[in-house]
């Protein structure tokens, strides 16, 4: 079945819409960040670069490094941000542009989102390094779909009942990182985590300003929750996103966190480019072992 123009939005060199990408632009293997100074930040470590693209806040860089070719690409701030990568992405590598048709033969992609993060557990220090084990979105975004396949229902309504969860709000949803691809990065170095995806800096994230967060007390309800030995570590902004969208699509996914700030501990990274230079280089180190 052909896919009507508004739904597959092509721009006139025939590229994907938001991201501006053609098929043969991406890899299969894709770093995800969310700074486009960051995509800059990755690819420097690059044998050759071959493609750079951007178009608003997505800029993507293709290359090799090691005989392995990876796309690095910036994504933004948000899982309504997310939405549009990583379809744009699974269109990109499981559609045909010139049949508007669906590929019998799926290409499964690898995905790693490597940000920045602040936990809520004291024990956690800045300047160390975290990987998602699951994540829990407050964003909404996976109820738009039929995604209660591949969701954990168990911990999202564990968490609902521990909150008090006020129902004027989007549930709360869970997802996995992909384990085969977690084995890749594990290491004394990377502690396991749950990752809280907040729809917002300030007032989702307890901040206050000029105003005031409707419960100042979702903090240490998110820091207190415990479900089968799992415990909240970290607040960021992407990965229940990605990890969800992933796992529909049929992708590999995990997300790397650098941790910059304690909200417990009110302690901030004192060189935050440094921290994030090592997480970059540990990362494609292991990617092309």
């Amino acid at each position: 079945m052909r896919l009507e123009p508004s739904e597959l939005i092509l721009n006139a060199d025939s590229s994907i819409y938001h991201l501006n990408l053609q098929p043969e632009d991406i890899a299969h293997t894709i770093i995800t960040v969310g700074d486009p100074d960051r995509v800059g930040a990755v690819s420097k470590y690059f044998d050759s670069i071959e493609i750079k693209k951007g178009k608003r806040e997505f800029r993507t860089h293709t290359g090799l490094l090691n005989g392995k070719r990876l796309t690095v690409i910036s994504t933004g701030i948000g899982t309504d941000n997310i939405d549009i990568v990583l379809n744009e992405l699974d269109a990109l590598a499981n559609i045909d542009f010139d049949q508007k048709t669906k590929n019998e033969n799926h290409i499964r992609l690898q995905i790693i989102r490597i940000g920045t993060s602040g936990a809520i557990q004291p024990e956690i220090p800045v300047d160390s390094f975290l990987l998602s084990e699951y994540a829990i979105g407050f964003d909404g975004l996976l109820h738009f779909y039929d995604s209660e396949p591949v969701l954990e229902k168990k911990i999202a309504e564990a968490f609902m009942r521990h909150s008090d969860w006020n129902h004027e709000k989007a549930h709360p949803y869970a997802a996995q990182c992909d384990p085969e691809m977690a084995r890749i990065f594990v290491s004394n170095h990377i502690r396991l985590g749950v990752t809280a995806t907040i729809p917002g800096f300030y007032g989702p994230q307890g901040r206050k300003l000029r105003l005031t967060p409707k419960d100042g007390g979702l903090n240490s309800k998110l820091a207190s929750f415990r479900h089968e030995n799992l415990k909240i570590t970290n607040l960021e902004m992407e990965t229940a996103g990605i990890y969800g969208l992933s796992k529909l699509l049929g992708h590999q996914a995990i997300s790397l966190n650098c941790i910059l700030a304690n909200r417990v501990t009110g302690t901030f990274s004192k060189n935050p480019e440094k921290s994030m230079d090592t997480l970059i280089k540990s990362t494609l180190e292991k990617l092309t072992q």
